[in-house]
C-alpha cells in the first residue's frame, strides 16, 4: 500500500525519459511510480492538488544558514541612507541590550549613506559597549573604537570600517555563540528556505578562522538534526582554515585533515558532509574581489585572501586528500586562482568524478568559460545578487565587463554545469525570483545586465533541481521526479514554464514535501 498518492497534478518531473505525468505514489518517502504504475494502487492517503503544478524540491547549493537566522533575529540598520539615522537604531540597540556584552546590528551597507560613517561617531551612542555592526556582504564591518582598542596597530588606526581578514579578527574577540542559540537560528532560517519551496541546502563553509559563530559550529547542526529542527536537507562544507596538518602514510596522499579524517560524503539522510570550501577572494559590495582590472572610479583591484601560491597549495592538498572542493572566487582575478588551482590539482592526481565547484564566479572573462569547461568545473552563480545589486555592480565593473556578471548561457554554451543559489542572507533566498532574473537579466530597476547570458527557464529550473543535484552528489536520490529518488517536491499555484517571465517570481508555494513528509494546508491539499 501507497503511504501517498498524488492526483491532478502537473508533475514535471526534470527527467528527460519522462518528462510529465498527473499522478504519483510515494512509499517510505520515496518515489515508486507515476501514472498508470501507480493509478490503481491503494494508498494511506490521497491528495488531489486541483491541477497544481508539482517539481522536484528546489536546490539551494550555497547558503548560510546560521548567519541567516542570526540576521535575522538581530537589530538592523536597513535600509538607510542617513547616518542620524543608523546612529538612532544602533543608540536604540545599545539601550535595548542586556548586560554589558557586544551589541551586534545587522543589514550595514556604506555604499547608501549619506557621508562615510566612523568608529568615533559610533562611540557617542555606544554608551562604552563594543558595537559591531555586519556588513550586508559578509566580508566588512563597522566597529567602534572600544573594539578598535583590542586589535593590532594597523588595523586600530582604521576609521571603524574593517574588510576580509581585518574583519576576521574582530569576530575572533568576540565571545562565541552557544550552541543553543545557533541551533534556533538554523532552524529559522531552514524554516524561511522552505517556506520558498528548497527543500534541501549546502551549508557554504563552516569552521572558518575568517567567518565562524563557534569553533564547534557543526555541533549546532547536529543539535538542530537530531531535535528534529532541521525541516529541510544539509550538506555541510567545510572550511579549508579548519584544516590542519597530519602525517599519513604516503600512498594516502592527505596532508592536511580535520579532526578524525572525514571528507566530502561522510553522513547521509539529513545531514552529511559536502564540499571543502576555498576562499580566494571578497565580495563586490565590499570592493574585495579580486579583479584583474580596477573597479570604475578607483584604484583598487581588490584583494586575494591570500598569496596564489598558498591558495593553490590549499587547494591541491584538499583535492589529494579526497575531498570535493568549492574555490570561492568572485572576481575574474580569483577565477584564474581558482582555475589554476584546480588545474594543479588534477594534474598531481586526476579524478575525473571529483565534481569541484567555484562558487560566485561573479566575473568571468570570455577565455575563463573554455578553463571551466575543460576542467569539467561546474559554476554556483547567485542569480539574485544581480537582481537586487545588479545597477551598483554594473556600474563599478562598466560597460564592457557588465555582461560577464555572473554568467548563465555563456556556461551553458561551453558545456559548462550551471547551478542556482542565493548565497542567503546576502540577496534574497527565494529560487522563483533567481529564476526569473535568470529567464529576464533585468535588476530590480529595470536595467538589462548581460541579456545575452539569459537562458530559457527549463535551464534555469536545472540549476535548481536536477544540476543543483549533481553539484552536491545527490543526483541518485534528488533533483528530479524519478522512480527511487526521495519524495523531495515543491508543490506550486502555477507552471513557471506557461507564465510571463516577469511573473514567475510572484509564483504561489503552496507547500513542499521532505521524503514525503508534506507542510500542505489541509484545503490546499484536497485531502479525501
Amino acid at each position: 500500500m501507497l503511504c501517498t498518492r498524488i492526483t491532478n497534478a502537473r508533475v514535471v518531473t526534470m527527467d528527460p525519459d519522462r518528462p510529465t505525468a498527473r499522478q504519483l505514489g510515494i512509499w517510505q518517502g520515496r518515489i515508486v511510480g507515476l501514472d498508470s504504475d501507480v493509478a490503481d494502487l491503494p494508498a494511506r492517503r490521497v491528495l488531489d492538488l486541483g491541477g497544481a503544478t508539482v517539481l522536484p524540491g528546489f536546490i539551494d547549493s550555497h547558503v548560510h544558514l546560521v548567519w541567516a537566522g542570526l540576521k535575522a533575529k538581530a537589530p538592523s540598520v536597513a535600509p538607510s541612507t542617513r547616518v542620524d539615522d543608523v546612529l538612532k537604531v544602533v543608540a536604540d540597540a545599545v539601550a535595548a541590550a542586556p548586560g554589558d556584552g557586544w551589541v551586534t546590528l545587522a543589514g550595514y551597507d556604506q555604499r547608501e549613506l549619506d557621508r562615510p560613517l566612523t568608529a568615533k561617531e559610533l562611540d557617542a551612542v555606544s554608551a562604552g559597549r563594543k558595537v559591531y555592526l555586519g556588513h550586508i556582504s559578509g566580508h566588512a564591518c563597522l566597529v567602534n573604537t572600544a573594539i578598535l582598542d583590542l586589535l593590532p596597530a594597523h588595523v586600530a588606526g582604521s576609521d571603524g570600517f574593517l574588510a576580509e581578514e581585518d574583519m576576521g579578527a574582530v569576530l575572533r574577540l568576540r565571545p562565541p555563540h552557544a550552541l543553543g542559540e545557533l541551533a534556533d537560528a538554523i532552524e529559522h532560517a531552514a524554516r524561511q528556505c522552505r517556506s520558498e519551496g528548497v527543500t534541501a541546502v549546502a551549508e557554504a563553509g563552516i569552521g572558518s578562522e575568517l567567518f565562524a559563530h563557534s569553533p564547534i559550529e557543526a555541533a549546532a547542526y547536529q543539535l538542530a538534526h537530531e531535535s528534529g529542527r532541521l525541516p529541510v536537507r544539509v550538506q555541510l562544507m567545510v572550511a579549508a582554515d579548519a584544516l590542519a596538518p597530519v602525517e599519513a602514510a604516503r600512498e594516502d596522499t592527505t596532508t592536511r585533515a580535520f579532526g578524525l579524517g572525514l571528507r566530502t560524503g561522510f553522513g547521509d539522510g539529513g545531514l552529511s558532509l559536502g564540499a571543502l570550501k576555498v576562499f580566494t577572494d571578497g565580495g563586490m559590495m565590499a570592493r574585495t574581489a579580486a579583479l584583474t582590472d580596477p573597479y570604475v572610479g578607483g584604484e583598487s583591484n581588490g584583494q586575494l585572501q591570500m598569496a596564489p601560491d598558498l591558495l593553490k597549495d590549499t587547494i591541491v592538498a584538499g583535492h589529494r586528500a579526497g575531498w570535493q572542493l568549492a574555490v570561492h572566487a568572485i572576481g575574474d582575478r580569483a577565477v584564474d586562482v581558482a582555475l589554476d588551482g584546480l588545474e594543479a590539482a588534477q594534474r598531481s592526481r586526476p579524478r575525473p568524478d571529483a565534481r569541484h565547484r567555484v562558487e560566485h564566479a561573479g566575473l568571468v572573462r570570455p577565455e575563463q568559460l573554455r578553463r571551466f569547461a575543460e576542467l569539467g568545473v561546474t559554476a554556483v552563480v547567485q542569480p539574485s545578487f544581480l537582481r537586487y545589486f545588479g545597477d551598483d555592480y554594473a556600474t563599478i565593473m562598466g560597460p564592457e565587463r557588465a555582461p560577464w556578471m555572473y554568467r548563465g548561457r555563456g556556461f551553458l554554451d561551453h558545456g559548462v554545469r550551471l547551478v542556482g543559489s542565493s548565497d542567503r542572507p546576502v540577496a534574497d533566498g527565494a529560487p522563483l525570483r533567481a529564476i526569473q532574473f535568470m529567464v529576464e537579466r533585468a535588476s530590480a530597476s529595470g536595467q538589462a545586465i548581460g541579456p545575452d547570458e539569459a537562458v530559457d527557464v527549463d535551464a534555469a529550473l536545472r540549476a535548481y533541481t536536477i544540476d543543483a543535484a549533481y553539484a552536491c552528489h545527490w543526483e541518485d536520490s534528488a533533483g528530479s521526479i524519478t522512480p527511487g529518488k526521495r519524495a523531495d517536491l515543491v508543490v506550486l499555484g502555477e507552471d513557471p514554464r506557461e507564465v510571463e517571465p516577469g511573473r514567475i517570481g510572484d509564483i504561489e508555494v503552496l507547500g513542499t514535501f521532505v521524503e514525503g513528509e508534506d507542510d500542505l494546508a489541509a484545503p490546499a491539499a484536497g485531502t479525501p
